[in-house]
């Protein structure tokens, strides 16, 4: 175990805050705690967390509103969203915020700390994106989270970007479907496949010029998708 790993703990309750600080201690790491949203991002954004346990239901500012505030912000820490709410709309509402996990109370520590591993570890592993990426009459900047197209806005929804995002970390390589349900979408159980082809084919639609016979997005077979970008990109 890492002893320099910090996780940001925002969670209003303060029996549920000690029982995830102690531990989270437990098993070596540094624990930093926020009591409520607007104090919590404010630590977030100071601190550089390695990883973020966050509630939903909290004053000042909900666990929804600050994920979203930390994606406009580019800053890309793991979310592990942690909260009473289990319904599937919750989970899409936390997902499509940029929260990279959920996890429904009650839960179990061991399973708690197997998906703390799992995102400090898929965050160890990422590659450096660059800031922008030009593909023909498109621009797309992940610094600021914008596309454009000859300089009109175009609306592109935070899963969107972390797609565009990950397929960028390898250019002209294939991307498997279960990969993108991994990473973007942070759990495997609850998405299928065809969820990632249905987002695949509305991003295709925003950015390509004839959707049908796409130029950067490319399908590969019975895989998933790679960006290819122009030449001399």
């Amino acid at each position: 175990m890492n002893s320099l790993e910090r996780i940001l703990v925002i969670e209003d309750e303060l029996p549920m805050r000690t029982v995830l600080r102690d531990c989270l201690e437990r098993q070596g790491y540094r624990v930093l705690l926020a009591s409520d949203g607007e104090s919590g991002l404010e630590k977030a954004l100071k601190e550089k967390p390695d990883l973020i346990l966050l509630d939903i239901m909290m004053p000042r500012l909900d666990g929804f509103a600050l994920c979203a505030e930390l994606r406009r912000l580019s800053h890309q820490v793991p979310v592990l969203m942690l909260t009473a709410k289990g319904q599937v709309t919750d989970r899409v509402t936390g997902l499509d915020a940029g929260a990279d996990d959920y996890m429904a109370k009650p839960f179990s520590r061991e399973e708690l700390l197997a998906r703390v591993r799992a995102l400090l570890r898929r965050a160890q592993r990422r590659v450096r994106v660059p800031n922008s990426i030009v593909l023909g009459n498109v621009e797309i900047d992940f610094l600021r989270q914008r596309a454009c197209r000859q300089g009109q806005p175009i609306y592109l929804t935070a899963r969107e970007f972390a797609m565009l995002r990950l397929l960028a970390e390898t250019p002209g390589e294939p991307v498997s479907r279960d990969r993108f349900l991994d990473v973007v979408w942070g759990y495997t159980a609850f998405p299928t496949t065809r969820t990632v082809d249905k987002h695949i084919a509305t991003l295709r639609a925003k950015i390509e010029v004839n959707p049908d016979q796409p130029q950067w997005i490319q399908t590969v077979h019975a895989v998933g998708y790679r960006l290819e970008l122009p030449k001399g990109a």
